[in-house]
């Protein structure tokens, strides 16, 4: 499966060669999201971005839709160096970095108002540079919405209602540990993966943000959704540091700097998005339910909170967010 998913990427490196006749050297950019999502066209004016800074040295070929393979495999490809770029979710690194687990905590963010300005301050600075032990540069943090629950069974209208249903997570123990202390069994599996299974009663839903939510199709086969809102979890833009260690000096800036840019960009995007995914779903006759109380759900976390936050770093970094204004 690897070595099919590092030849699709090789080939389509191959396939760069009349893009790269454009700049002097094209980077190779993987989202799984579809084209036109707001964090493929983010990567994509970040491109444009960094070819002006450099003059015309460097561009990006964003290949969207997991062209280059799930988020597990583009990770390691990004630390081998055969993709330059990734645009990923938090959680698949939750069991590699465990400063990446904070943001991923459940209801750790009280607002996205909160979630961008602990981001975008040193917190969010010393988070991306964790990933410089794992041969991959953090660039900036993009936005995925809240994460809420959807089914193919029932309305959920209390913490109660999730016992023994069975809920798609991200690859991550830290989202199979949330699940099961809401009273639910996790299943982990790639994102490509949910509809079908739901659709054939493997999993009863999954959870996710609306335009997720949407432009996956999930709202076809689970026509339920609880917006408990228990994640609030940033997605990082990540460099292979092999890429960026071939770099020039000037080359490095120009990359960090487009993509501070381009988190703008992605955000003017993602608010429109959220709203134009959400009247869809409502439009084909999705149930949404906002009448929830939080209270059982955050009081639920305790447990996990007391398993992934242990070192004192971790304790420190959970004690800023908490405290941030």
């Amino acid at each position: 499966m690897k070595r099919r998913h590092i030849l699709a990427a090789l080939l389509a490196s191959v396939s760069l060669a009349g893009a790269a006749q454009a700049c002097e050297r094209t980077l190779r950019s993987s989202d799984t999201h579809p084209d036109g999502y707001p964090t493929v066209e983010a990567v994509k004016a970040m491109g444009k971005i960094l070819e002006e800074k450099t003059g015309g040295k460097l561009c990006i070929e964003v290949f969207h839709s997991a062209q280059l393979g799930q988020e597990k495999d583009t990770i390691e490809q990004t630390q081998f160096g055969v993709i330059d770029m990734n645009r990923v979710s938090l959680g698949p690194f939750n069991n590699m970095i465990p400063e990446t687990q904070i943001p991923s905590l459940p209801y750790i963010f009280r607002s996205t108002e909160h979630m961008h300005k602990v981001m975008d301050g040193p917190i969010g600075e010393e988070i991306l540079a964790a990933f410089s032990d794992h041969d991959l540069v953090g660039l900036a943090f993009y936005d995925a919405g809240s994460r809420s629950f959807y089914n193919s069974q029932k309305p959920i209208n209390s913490m109660a209602d999730l016992s023994g249903m069975k809920f798609r997570v991200m690859q991550s123990d830290l989202f199979v540990d949330m699940v099961g202390a809401l009273g639910a069994n996790a299943t982990p599996m790639p994102y490509g993966e949910v509809y079908s299974s739901i659709q054939t009663g493997v999993i009863d839903g999954a959870e996710n943000n609306y335009p997720s939510y949407e432009s996956s199709g999930h709202f076809e086969v689970a026509k339920y959704l609880t917006l408990d809102q228990h994640l609030i979890v940033p997605e990082i833009l990540a460099m292979s540091k092999k890429t960026y260690d071939s770099l020039s000096a000037d080359e490095q800036a120009a990359v960090r700097a487009a993509a501070k840019e381009s988190v703008l960009v992605m955000r003017d995007l993602w608010a429109a998005r959220e709203k134009a995914s959400e009247d869809k779903v409502r439009a084909a006759g999705v149930e949404v339910i906002t009448d929830i109380d939080k209270t059982p759900f955050i009081e639920a976390m305790v447990p996990v909170y007391q398993k992934y936050v242990t070192s004192d770093k971790l304790k420190s970094l959970v004690e800023r967010i908490q405290a941030t204004k």
